[in-house]
């Protein structure tokens, strides 16, 4: 795996929440939970002592700070409000779902991998679970609005199988067994084509 990228420094314009947020997904994606402290996000960050304190002062700030942070910079991974009109089809649709997928897996695979840290936390943080609930709603309300136009005959059953079908998919290649094998972009196309035609009852092949 590649090392994590350095959030952007000062001088970009982004806020300093935003740095701190950036500083704190990229530390759990390189050392894990027990390597996110308020003094490694100012390190990380490029920011003097004290910064993150100023903008999240307990560990349970921080860490909402860094899921609403996540939600955001995962939504522009999988822009689902870009997806194409159903309209348009299942090759369209299949197209874009698993080029969002593929994305994950690869530019953004350190993304995906703090998402797992701050998921595992969750299970234990009762008040940390309900804002990763929450960030994790909007992204299952719009894929359930796009199975819905796309003819689902029960969305809230199918948007559950293609969540855990992508999560089963990222995880796998990201953290385990297949980290080494990450797949391609036609066989994540391949892979999800064949989950799309049997909830939505395509023909084989087509």
């Amino acid at each position: 795996m590649s090392a994590p990228a350095a959030p952007p420094g000062p001088s970009s314009g982004a806020s300093r929440a935003g740095l701190v947020a950036d500083a704190a997904l990229a530390l759990l994606a390189e050392r894990g939970m027990r390597g996110l402290t308020h003094r490694a996000v100012d390190e990380r960050a490029g920011l003097p002592q004290g910064s993150t304190s100023n903008v999240a002062r307990t560990r349970q700030a921080l860490l909402e700070l860094t899921v609403r942070r996540l939600a955001d910079r995962e939504a522009r991974v999988l822009a689902l409000h870009e997806m194409p009109d159903p309209r348009a089809g299942l090759d369209a649709l299949v197209g874009a779902l698993a080029l969002a997928t593929h994305r994950a897996l690869t530019r953004h695979r350190t993304l995906t991998l703090a998402r797992y840290e701050l998921a595992l936390e969750a299970t234990r943080r009762p008040e940390l679970r309900a804002h990763f609930d929450a960030a994790g709603a909007r992204f299952r309300e719009q894929l359930g609005a796009l199975v819905t136009a796309m003819g689902s005959a029960d969305p809230a059953r199918h948007v559950l199988s293609l969540v855990a079908w992508a999560d089963g998919l990222m995880f796998s290649c990201v953290a385990g067994s297949f980290h080494a094998e990450v797949p391609s972009l036609q066989e994540v196309r391949s892979g999800l084509r064949e989950l799309l035609d049997g909830m939505l009852g395509g023909p084989p092949g087509r």
